[in-house]
């Protein structure tokens, strides 16, 4: 298995060949299918495109990521190739072009493996709701592994795959990288392009990174982030750029989040444990409080629905992908297609999402809910004007059993402590942190500025000695 970057120069170095690379990652996949991760392997790409870096490697014309194998969650495009969003509604649609964020690892002549599971259309806290099945979790495959990039989290932390994209629209990457014992980065809102990303919540998505070490989710960071002419939400701002800064981090634990009651209590104690070897380090403690916490999880359940009841309308059976065979007219089209065409969870916010947005209800639910994201906005900004990362836990508790959560408001809950980043647009990461005395691992969540990612490597790279 290569975890790492580091795993993929080493055996080159000694004489391995991209091409026998990419065999074993083919063959250790097909040895963990019983963890449903990938919905497609690209083989046959996968294995010409090593051969052509392999050609690079001999003339010393290789890219930084020659070798090292990348899988993408089914909702990121690639040209030539099929992508779903793990949804009967996007059956045999193949993209015609490729994401920006992938283009930028694919010129580096990383190897794109396959495309990964996911909740249908990226909804979901459990990967419960795919097309194609449930992902498990590796750590025990009775549980799940989170969402909605559950594929793209088992894929890293099984060693199918050195690196994976995912997408966090609510906490999709971060809450699948807690439950799975991996580093999962949601960059700052407009930091990677999201052009060719399918969207859920346009306001809301970000493109987000899967590894095994804090040194490749940065090294892929810097590579793929950046303005990008075809996404006119992406930002040229420049990050603060850390690299050689001795300065004392100021860290803010909120106390909100640590005393909530739906927490679990080993995972606040082992927090708290760490707040205690903190004090050993060149950090400053700052007290935090924020008074959204309970208005975080509605707020963006009705802002993200209603984008979504917009976004998803262009999937009508008519221009691309299944359309009902029973249908007769036009009408009939649409409504078959698109009642047959998607899953549970997904018609259940798009109704949600059009109810908000319907006429005498479009105040009370969609105009307030944007003065609370703003309120929400406001308070992080002032956070910050005091301290450099907030520490907080990634999950209130670890992963369920497959089938243990039936109500949809228990589900959304998963989210507590991951939808504030996407709301507010700051960047987030959760760092591999401990595991339960139930056997499941946990994270840590990282937050810092917008445009600042540099102190989340740093502080990241800081406290590893206490894991």
């Amino acid at each position: 298995m290569y975890k790492t970057i580091a795993d993929i120069q080493k055996a080159l170095s000694s004489g391995q060949t991209v091409s026998s690379i990419v065999d074993e990652s083919i063959s250790h996949i097909k040895e963990k299918s019983n963890l449903n991760a990938f919905v497609e392997v690209f083989e046959d790409t996968a294995r010409a495109r090593a051969k052509e870096v392999d050609a690079r490697l001999s003339n010393d014309s290789a890219g930084k990521l020659a070798g090292v194998i990348v899988g993408i969650k089914d909702n990121i495009c690639y040209k030539g190739h099929k992508v779903s969003a793990s949804s009967k509604i996007l059956t045999n649609f193949e993209s015609l072009y490729t994401a920006t964020v992938l283009q930028k690892l694919i010129d580096e002549d990383a190897i794109i493996i396959g495309r990964l599971n996911c909740d249908e259309f990226a909804m979901g806290s459990s990967n419960e709701n795919s097309y194609y099945g449930n992902v498990c979790n590796n750590h025990n495959e009775e549980y799940v592994p989170g969402g909605s990039s559950g594929g793209s989290a088992v894929a890293v932390s099984a060693g199918l795959c050195t690196i994976a994209l995912g997408s966090d629209t609510g906490g999709s990457v971060r809450q699948p990288a807690s439950w799975t014992n991996t580093y999962g980065l949601k960059p700052s809102y407009g930091r990677l392009s999201r052009y060719g990303l399918i969207a859920y919540a346009s306001s809301f998505d970000q493109i987000g990174i899967f590894s095994n070490s804090i040194e490749d989710s940065q090294t892929i960071f810097e590579i793929t982030k950046g303005k990008d002419p075809l996404d006119s939400t992406s930002s040229s701002k420049k990050e603060k750029d850390d690299s050689d800064d001795q300065r004392k981090l100021r860290i803010g634990f909120l106390n909100e989040y640590m005393n909530h009651e739906g927490l679990d209590s080993e995972i606040k104690a082992g927090i708290e444990q760490f707040k205690e070897n903190l004090k050993m380090d060149n950090v400053e403690f700052v007290d935090c409080n924020f008074s959204y916490l309970d208005y975080l999880v509605p707020t963006y359940y009705v802002l993200s629905t209603a984008e979504a009841s917009s976004n998803l309308s262009r999937f009508d059976g008519v221009h691309y992908g299944y359309r009902s065979s029973d249908a007769e007219g036009v009408e009939d089209t649409y409504k078959k297609s698109r009642t047959e065409g998607f899953g549970e969870e997904v018609k259940r916010r798009i109704m949600t999402g059009t109810f908000v947005l319907s006429h005498g209800y479009y105040d009370a639910y969609y105009t307030k809910a944007q003065r609370v994201r703003s309120l929400v906005k406001k308070e992080t900004e002032e956070l910050f004007k005091n301290v450099d990362i907030l520490v907080m836990p990634t999950t209130a508790s670890t992963a369920f059993k497959q089938g243990s959560i039936k109500d949809p408001i228990q589900m959304y809950l998963q989210d507590i402590y991951t939808v504030h980043a996407n709301i507010s647009g700051n960047p987030a990461i959760n760092v591999p942190f401990g595991t339960h005395s139930n056997g499941m691992p946990f994270g840590l969540q990282l937050m810092s500025d917008n445009f600042c990612e540099g102190d989340l490597f740093r502080f990241s790279k800081m406290i590893k000695k206490y894991f």
